[in-house]
């Protein structure tokens, strides 16, 4: 195990290492003058020039690269030209909001998902089944900006009956004492339940749009993998050992078929950090996908370096958790002698 470890910290090392350089060349490579969009083309050449000093754009790119490295090993992108503020501050301050949002999206995902990928499997070939698959095909296909603007309409609109955008009614988010930056935790500590069904109540729509793609994909790959393993004999000796469906479809097979889904929603809880740009665009979130895409338009390449660094590290070290939880879901488990 030890040795595994490391070998997969060499890898997320060398992964790092590899987007650090492409980051760092894309952001460069973007054409136009990174001080004058930050500064303004009504810029004296001057400041134009202080500016490019600061920002180390007048020495020689692998000298940038190599300062940038040894920054970022050390925990520090700088400043964000744009705010004056420290890029690390900057993350801590956007991630919360983006980390709620993710884990929302990914728990409503893996509950419906897992639910209507096993109810597709027991029912195969009868309505359930064409059904599940038919709402899955058709949530991999909706673009997700279209899904949340139709979702805005429909619920915010015709049946306003939830917000559409932000985190928390104004008026509620002056009286929260913010300590985690999750709201749903925050609220909860400060005992404050109004302002906790405000936070839900907010986190619901951008959370269905983010999770409707992942629910369709965890949906089908459960179902896949579910037949396949209800097609082993070890399952058939089960029941000849005379355990219920609901036991040996609970204990054994379920057990040995969440390898591949693991495997999805590692991955798809990775895309939705880096997805989640859109959809906290389309409802106003103050996360960590929104100070990017400004970032970006600003030109403030600090920010954007260790924004993408940031996400990339925690993609990796999802699918490390991901790895590690296959000791217990491991497909060589086979039914015990009990037969209860």
């Amino acid at each position: 195990m030890l040795s595994y470890l490391l070998q997969r910290f060499l890898s997320i090392g060398l992964s790092l290492l590899a987007v650090s350089l492409l980051v760092f060349l894309m952001v460069h490579l973007i054409p136009g003058d990174a001080a004058v969009a930050i500064l303004g083309e009504r810029a004296t050449e001057n400041a134009l020039t202080e500016l490019r000093k600061e920002m180390g754009l007048d020495k020689p790119l692998y000298q940038q690269y190599a300062k940038f490295l040894w920054d970022a090993a050390h925990l520090d992108f700088g400043r964000s030209f744009k705010t004056k503020q420290p890029v690390v501050d900057e993350i801590r301050r956007y991630f919360p909001a983006t980390a709620e949002l993710t884990l929302a999206a990914m728990a409503f995902s893996m509950l419906f998902g897992i639910a209507a990928g096993v109810i597709a499997a027991i029912s195969r070939g009868k309505f359930l089944d064409y059904f599940s698959m038919s709402v899955s095909l058709a949530g991999i296909s909706m673009p997700i900006f279209w899904l949340g603007l139709m979702l805005i309409l429909l619920f915010s609109y015709f049946l306003p009956i939830l917000p559409s955008s932000g985190r928390l009614d104004t008026i509620l988010d002056l009286d929260i004492q913010t300590r985690t930056g999750f709201y749903l935790i925050d609220t909860l500590i400060a005992g404050n339940f109004t302002a906790f069904r405000s936070a839900v109540a907010h986190l619901l729509l951008p959370a269905i749009t983010l999770g409707t793609i992942p629910l369709a994909i965890i949906a089908r790959m459960t179902r896949s993998s579910l037949l396949e393993v209800l097609n082993q004999p070890y399952i058939t000796t089960a029941y000849a050992k005379g355990l219920t469906r609901w036991k040996v479809i609970s204990k054994h097979a379920m057990k040995n078929s969440m390898v591949p889904v693991l495997t999805v929603i590692g991955l798809e809880f990775g895309y939705l950090l880096g997805g989640a740009i859109l959809t906290e665009h389309i409802f106003s979130w103050p996360g960590l996908g929104s100070w990017l895409r400004a970032a970006v338009e600003a030109r403030d390449i600090r920010a954007v370096q260790g924004g993408v660094i940031f996400v990339a590290t925690v993609f990796m070290f999802v699918n490390l958790i991901v790895d590690m939880l296959y000791a217990y879901f491991d497909p060589r488990i086979r039914v015990g002698d009990e037969a209860k």
